[in-house]
């Protein structure tokens, strides 16, 4: 199964995510930080089951993140 791994807590609020792949995440009004729509807490970490197609988009994601904090599994 395809994972994205989303360390809310690092993030710098880019909005790099949130302009290449917007029907996945959202920018926080109230700290500015990006949301992983839909995904699950689990230990200050945010997880969203995805499909193949997704997983390829989100790579790119990933690897333009300023702080590495979106990983994929």
């Amino acid at each position: 199964m395809n994972k994205i791994i989303y360390y809310r807590d690092n993030c710098i609020g880019c909005s790099i995510c949130f302009e290449q792949q917007p029907q996945l995440w959202r920018m926080s009004r109230a700290d500015g930080k990006a949301t992983l729509i839909k995904s699950l807490l689990k230990k200050n970490v945010f997880i969203l089951n995805i499909n193949r197609i997704t997983r390829q988009e989100t790579e790119k994601i990933a690897q333009t993140c300023p702080v590495k904090i979106i990983k994929l599994a």
